[in-house]
């Protein structure tokens, strides 16, 4: 049994930390890219549209921050809030003085990765005695998900809650959650919300994000709009080997030359595509609409940009000169767990998600005491600062059925709260670790999992609704507030697009226009493929509706304004 981390981080991916400790990490990164949601959106009908802009306030409910718990370092910059304290139960808060829940039983259907625990665990009935709500879960697999979600969409026999990841939220399901799902705005708008505080602190843009066809119909996840995707790196043998870390993209290949000897078994990196793109500026495309933005009065598209072509100009190189692992080149490194070729020193480098920053810490942590994985600060491409672009503030919402009765509404209203409870509550440590005892242990100040709580608390309630986007590992303090240090520093160099925040469906017809464009980059940065294949793939993409999506695009944007900066 390993340490448990104590709160998700981020995650876009976004729960992005609490998937990456466990299987979802590997369905997602097998898609050949760190840990990110996929794209939301809502949706009128075929032609598309977005329930943010002007008339979206109204909808939104009113923000009143926690003063339950006072975290040891503040969200600052769109970071985490951080925690660097050893864990005292004894001191823990109570944030639901009483319960919300009415006694009734509702139904959850959510993905779930691992083996389901038996319905009657203690974990279970443990959170529902405290809720005051009987909740029946309908767990499906996290792996073949979005067929099951199509097919439940599509019947008449909905469950009463339905968690939808951002990534399962393409093709028709957008239209469905409008056409099967209940307006929760008559519950939580304005100050209605209050009645829930722990839902009230959750941050007013994950809010905007949970506005599907005009209503407020989603529970969401929230995240840091910081990326969180980090070039990680080994400061153990950094440090041993006198290496320094780059500020430039020039001084990161004069480092990766001096690093790689191929004979010794040793390569400076793995894929560096997304730290290429964020060094060089390029307009964030892990979720659209975040890849659009107002530019001089002009609309333009990730790939219409020098810096895009610059960004993988630079990662060809980088793979032309060997200095990327084998299993990189071969396209392994993402659908593979790329942890025992790190720890043994195989590569140095390598983006990922932050929360490896602490789970790799974590398996290591026995086996290694040297081992020390750190975070670079990405380096603006000429040395100079870098020009970030943010996330989304959610990417997983949970829905309420068209059908539920206001009693039911309530009820998943009162899981909502406990689940959405703070860092330091015995509502949080419920949610996140189960019965103390029984599902973990404390000694000095560090939760540690038994193994009943590895196999009970896993996967539910989490998927409701979450707090603030929190870091905290009491078992390494330092790391925590590493990582949300990081964030705040990159926070300071992110700029939100003229589309962020805002829950957008494009068009069915422009669906799939931009399908082909990872594996493009993928073909380029091998040398399989030229630039001028990606130029000519761009012009191609124009003609073929990329102008008419501008259009589109455009007029959102003169209908609703531009997202707020």
């Amino acid at each position: 049994m390993t340490p448990n981390t104590a709160t998700p981080a981020t995650s876009a991916p976004s729960r992005r930390s609490f998937l990456a400790s466990t299987a979802v990490a590997a369905a997602a990164v097998a898609g050949g890219m760190p840990l990110l949601a996929a794209c939301g959106g809502s949706d009128s009908g075929s032609g598309g549209g977005t329930s943010a802009g002007k008339s979206a306030k109204k909808l939104l409910p009113a923000y009143v921050a926690t003063n339950v718990v006072t975290p040891d370092i503040a969200a600052k910059n769109g970071s985490a809030v951080g925690f660097t304290s050893k864990l005292d139960i004894a001191s823990l808060k109570t944030s639901v003085p009483k319960k919300l829940g009415k006694g009734g039983k509702v139904s959850i259907m959510s993905p779930f990765w691992g083996s389901p625990p038996k319905s009657d665990n203690a974990y279970y009935k443990a959170m529902n005695d405290l809720i005051g709500v009987d909740v029946e879960w309908q767990n499906q697999d996290g792996n073949t998900y979005d067929q099951k979600l199509g097919a439940v969409l599509a019947s008449s026999d909905i469950p009463d809650v339905v968690v939808i990841p951002g990534w399962n939220m393409g093709g028709k399901i957008p239209s469905a959650i409008i056409g099967k799902f209940a307006d929760l705005g008559p519950y939580l708008s304005g100050d209605a919300i209050k009645q829930y505080p722990n839902l009230a602190a959750i941050p007013t843009d994950a809010w905007q994000r949970s506005l599907f066809g005009g209503k407020l119909r989603g529970l969401p996840q929230p995240s840091p709009y910081v990326t969180g995707i980090v070039p990680l790196y080994r400061k153990d043998i950094f440090d041993k080997e006198g290496y320094q870390v780059p500020t430039s993209a020039d001084e990161f290949m004069a480092l990766c030359k001096e690093i790689t000897n191929a004979k010794a078994k040793r390569w400076a990196c793995l894929d560096m595509k997304w730290t290429a793109f964020q060094s060089f500026g390029v307009l964030s495309g892990s979720e659209k609409p975040l890849g659009w933005n107002l530019v001089d009065g002009k609309l333009v598209y990730r790939i219409e940009t020098p810096e895009y072509l610059e960004a993988l100009e630079w990662t060809r190189k980088l793979f032309a000169a060997g200095y990327v692992h084998p299993d990189a080149k071969l396209g392994k490194s993402a659908a593979t767990d790329p942890g025992p070729k790190f720890a043994a020193g195989e590569f140095l480098i390598y983006a990922q998600n932050i929360s490896q920053w602490w789970s790799r810490t974590a398996e290591q942590a026995t086996q290694n005491p040297n081992y020390k994985i750190w975070g670079m600060d990405i380096f603006g491409h000429d040395g100079g600062k870098p020009t970030l672009w943010a996330e989304q503030p959610a990417g997983i919402f949970a829905f309420v059925s068209k059908k539920a009765s206001e009693s039911v509404i309530r009820d998943v209203l009162a899981v909502a709260n406990v689940t959405a409870a703070p860092y330091g509550t015995k509502e949080y440590m419920l949610t996140n670790y189960g019965v103390e005892g029984t599902h973990y242990t404390v000694k000095n100040g560090v939760p540690t999992k038994t193994d009943q709580g590895n196999n009970e608390v896993i996967n539910a309630y989490v998927m409701v609704a979450s707090p603030t986007a929190t870091i905290a590992h009491p078992d390494f303090p330092e790391v925590a507030k590493a990582q949300v240090e990081w964030q705040q520093r990159m926070g300071a160099f992110t700029k939100k697009s003229s589309f962020y925040g805002m829950q957008i469906t494009e068009p069915s017809r422009y669906t799939n226009l931009s399908n082909d464009f990872e594996q493009l980059e993928d073909d380029i940065v091998r040398g399989r493929k030229k630039i001028s294949d990606m130029q000519q793939a761009v012009s191609d993409w124009k003609s073929k509706g990329g102008d008419q999506l501008r259009d589109w695009y455009k007029k959102l944007l003169d209908e609703n304004g531009p997202a707020a900066s």
